[in-house]
């Protein structure tokens, strides 16, 4: 098999769950362990972080895996889902997975694939753990794939634990109680490990605080720190201020600066109970550069200038609510707002917080949980968003495009898999 029609038979052979959605999901550890144990445990032969939430976890670790790399450490990066090529999901020093290694991984273990029957993303994991493992990185950052108890990355045992915040996304696994989802997410914290809150609530701090206790784990909550303060743009740069120095982001939503403060905080913790020392150049470096260290795509990026062309991978209440507070920072003539969105999201709850003053591009991506652009257009309707709908991601981008005038503002938004299908038509030069 060539890499194209390896990574069919992973996708026709394995459930894939952003895909197909729950069908693929497999709850509990026993299927990791035992994929694990026929690879000789790779995940317990590299260091690592730990980093889960419902909003931010993946920004979170592309600014850790390039402070790290500024630091002059070898550092390998676990995320999901891809956007574009399956080989961002497992980087190290930014650069994707060689594609042989990807085919004779298969080869090599396709028995035990046959037998075990892991998901395609207990598999993926595998996969990225072996290679970190064969590669010997100096440390790994390693993304939760979903909750945290009982995602299949919970078998590492990192130097830190991390949890950026909070909010609702795949009820029907973690629970519909704020309460619920945290106990899930802070199943990730370890005896004696040091755990970074990113940010609580009051329905969620005693969850973490409790169980911090019981694994008797400090924890560290990065809303009780200093927080960074946006001071302007220069040339496509957030700069920020924190604790009297001046930063410049490559990722500049304004909600960054709730992720940085996550970072900061947890930059210390490692910094003061580890051997990783991260020094304030390395630091400044990696925030500044993470786009270019890591190949990370997808937030609030700038994809063209007139007419501004954004993409956002917020796809749920959490994620769309801080695209809207965005919005209210922009200056454009007219607002189109191209989006698609999957079935097994909070689709009312996203409608009713975008603004009704915008044009809409419905579409759906190319996959079966898409939910259909006609049924999301008479979603809209209820909420007096209104627009036509389209059947590819790229009919609706062009559409927009040719619709627009220099001075208006494209944002493409609603899902992973709208935002990844947009940016093969927008190549990274």
């Amino acid at each position: 098999m060539n890499y194209q029609e390896t990574l069919q038979y992973l996708y026709d052979r394995l459930p894939v769950f952003h895909l197909v959605g729950s069908s693929a999901y497999k709850p509990g550890l026993e299927n990791t362990y035992r994929l694990m144990a026929q690879l000789d445990n790779p995940h317990q032969k590299f260091r690592s972080i730990h980093v889960a939430g419902t909003n931010g976890k993946g920004s979170v670790s592309h600014y850790f895996a390039a402070i790290l790399q500024e630091a002059g450490y070898k550092v390998g990066l676990y995320t999901s889902p891809h956007l574009v090529d399956f080989g961002e999901r497992i980087r190290i020093n930014g650069q994707m997975i060689d594609q042989q290694y990807v085919i004779d991984y298969i080869q090599k273990h396709i028995d035990a694939i046959e037998t075990i029957q892991p998901s395609f993303f207990e598999l993926t994991m595998a996969m990225a753990f072996s290679y970190f493992a064969d590669k010997q990185v100096d440390i790994a950052v390693i993304e939760v794939g979903l909750g945290g108890r009982l995602d299949s990355t919970n078998i590492v045992s990192p130097e830190l634990s991390i949890i950026t915040n909070i909010g609702f996304d795949h009820v029907e696994f973690l629970g519909d109680s704020l309460p619920q989802i945290a106990a899930e997410k802070a199943g990730i914290i370890k005896p004696e490990i040091p755990v970074v809150i990113g940010e609580s609530l009051p329905e969620t701090k005693p969850v973490f605080m409790l169980k911090s206790l019981e694994m008797q784990s400090d924890i560290i909550f990065a809303e009780d720190d200093d927080i960074p303060v946006l001071t302007r743009y220069e040339q496509d740069k957030m700069v920020f201020n924190y604790r009297k120095q001046e930063y410049r982001s490559g990722l500049n939503g304004i909600y960054q600066l709730n992720n940085l403060a996550t970072v900061f905080s947890a930059i210390k913790v490692l910094n003061n109970r580890t051997s990783f020392k991260i020094t304030d150049v390395a630091l400044k470096k990696g925030i500044e550069n993470i786009c270019k260290l890591t190949g990370l795509r997808g937030r609030w990026e700038l994809l063209s200038d007139k007419p501004k062309i954004i993409a956002d991978t917020g796809h749920n209440v959490q994620g769309i609510q801080v695209i809207v507070n965005q919005l209210k920072k922009q200056q454009y003539k007219t607002l189109r707002i191209v989006i698609g969105m999957v079935n097994d999201k909070d689709i009312s709850g996203v409608l009713k917080l975008l603004p009704a003053d915008a044009i809409y591009y419905f579409t759906q991506a190319q996959v079966k949980r898409a939910l259909s652009a006609t049924m999301l257009r008479e979603k809209a309707y209820c909420y007096n968003l209104s627009g036509n709908s389209f059947g590819s991601v790229k009919d609706a981008v062009n559409e927009a495009i040719l619709d627009a005038g220099a001075d208006d503002l494209i944002l493409i938004t609603g899902s992973n898999f709208v935002v990844g299908e947009a940016l093969t038509l927008f190549p990274v030069n």
